[in-house]
Formats: C-alpha cells, structure tokens, sequence
C-alpha cells in the first residue's frame, strides 16, 4: 500500500495521484461529465439546425433558378422556331397573339404559359416572348403582355425577323 499525503492528512488505500480527498473530481480518470456531454449535444444540435435551414434554402434556391431556366429556355425555342417561319406565319401571329400553356415533364399537368406577339412594320417583324408560370393562368393575354413584370415573369426574349 502506498501513502499519499495531501493537506497534512494520510489517505490509506490511495493508489495514485488522482485521488485526493478535498479535490472535485476525486475519483476521475478521464473522460466527460454528464453536463459535459449534453453542452456538446446542445452545441452540436444548433450547428445542426443552422445547416440545416442553409440547406432548405439553397435547395429553394435551385428550384427557382431551374424554372427561370426552362422558362427561358422555352422562350429561346420560340424565338428559333418563328426565325423558320414562312411569311404568312408570322403574319397570322401578328394579327393574333400566340398563347400556349406547356406541359415540360410530361406528367398532365401544364407547368408555363407562353405569350408571343408579332408586330409587322417596314418589312421586319418584332417578336416578343413572354413565360409566365402556370399560375398565371387565370390571368388574361392582354394584361400579362401589357405588364409582365407585375405577373412574375420568368422569362423574356425579342428579336426583329426580316425577309
């Protein structure tokens, strides 16, 4: 048996260093407390939360930014296929704006709407396209091609076409 003196008393049994009467952690050999280990879970459980909000809204952020692509998209198909237009094509789109609600994924139901106006002047042709988002459906032609921003546009292309 060993003898250790601490503050002048004599601890029979005492078989190292750690263990000493008046000390806290009398009887520790290492490792974490209870209140330790749930200050840690605490800690840790807040990094989680703040993740994953981040995380919500990076992936609302891609969501949006893919619709504002396939809407752009969609107006840029527009465009080309009217560049391959015959005359009286895009004369009976000038006289009649086009309107066309798109289903992209194939799943029935229509996911955008598709404007396009022609305007014939001085042998050119000025197209404009206009995608809204399906909610837009309900809206009329006339006031989504007269103020497309108020609708939430999500995509936009012109041109001039001449023959």
């Amino acid at each position: 048996m060993t003898m250790v003196r601490n503050s002048g008393k004599k601890l029979v049994g005492a078989t190292g260093p750690a263990l000493h009467s008046g000390c806290p952690k009398a009887g520790r050999t290492g490792g974490f407390s209870l209140i330790e280990a749930m200050v840690g879970i605490g800690i840790m459980g807040i990094v989680l939360l703040g993740l994953a909000q981040f995380f919500t809204v990076s992936v609302m952020s891609n969501l949006r930014s893919d619709r504002i692509s396939n809407a752009v998209f969609l107006a840029q198909q527009e465009i080309d296929s009217l560049r391959n237009a015959s005359v009286n094509e895009l004369n009976a789109l000038a006289s009649t704006p086009g309107d066309e609600f798109l289903d992209i994924n194939n799943d029935g139901a229509n996911d955008f709407r598709r404007i396009t106006k022609v305007e014939y002047s001085n042998s050119q042709w000025k197209v404009k396209v206009l995608v809204f988002s399906i909610e837009r459906s309900g809206n009329t032609r006339d006031s989504l091609i007269q103020n497309p921003l108020s609708y939430k546009l999500k995509g936009q292309m012109n041109t001039i076409i001449s023959r």
